[in-house]
């Protein structure tokens, strides 16, 4: 077993096709070869399993933000590092996230709405806009930025690497990988 500082979690949190799940897939190797146990827990992949039974309505996308985050918890205080990958839009189930898991980094993947659309290979937005999907986020359901994340990252300047290599120097700078870093409360 893993000896040195505790386990936290790293929760990527931004609208559909913003870059979430694939700087999570880049950030993930580069925490493992620094020594840590580091896990993707990406939201579409967990709705398949543990959440198969929600919709996407508010009360079903509270409900699947706190599963992962109990899950989240259960990784973290193990010693590994949950690296999070969930639009989580609502500002209230980030918030209680942090409560349940303790030990939690918010990290914003910042990208606007034109970027994500454009992005988008599931072609989610344009069903939403052509009235096919409802409550899509950032159509007709709100996206609640976070407003004190520890890290920010524009991924209209940086690609998926960069952003996963400026997230690990803001973990660093911040104390999260020498364990020294107090974590902020809900």
């Amino acid at each position: 077993m893993r000896r040195g500082p505790p386990g936290f979690c790293i929760w990527l949190t931004g609208l559909p096709s913003a870059g979430k799940t694939t700087i999570g897939k880049e950030l993930v190797p580069r925490l493992v070869e620094r020594g840590w146990y580091a896990d993707l827990l990406d939201g579409d992949e967990i709705r398949l399993g543990i959440s198969s039974d929600l919709g996407f309505d508010r009360k079903s996308r509270e409900t699947h933000a706190s599963r992962v985050a109990f899950l989240s918890k259960l990784l973290a205080r193990n010693g590994a590092i949950p690296v999070v990958t969930l639009i989580s839009p609502y500002r209230s189930s980030r918030d209680h996230a942090r409560t349940t898991i303790g030990r939690f980094v918010e990290v914003y993947v910042n990208t606007p709405l034109m970027v994500c659309e454009d992005r988008d290979v599931k072609g989610l937005y344009k069903k939403a806009r052509s009235g096919q999907i409802k409550e899509m986020t950032g159509v007709d359901d709100p996206y609640e930025a976070p407003e004190h994340p520890e890290i920010v990252v524009d991924t209209l300047n940086l690609t998926p690497a960069q952003s996963a290599a400026y997230i690990l120097g803001e973990l660093e700078r911040q104390g999260w990988l020498s364990g020294t870093a107090t974590p902020r409360p809900a």
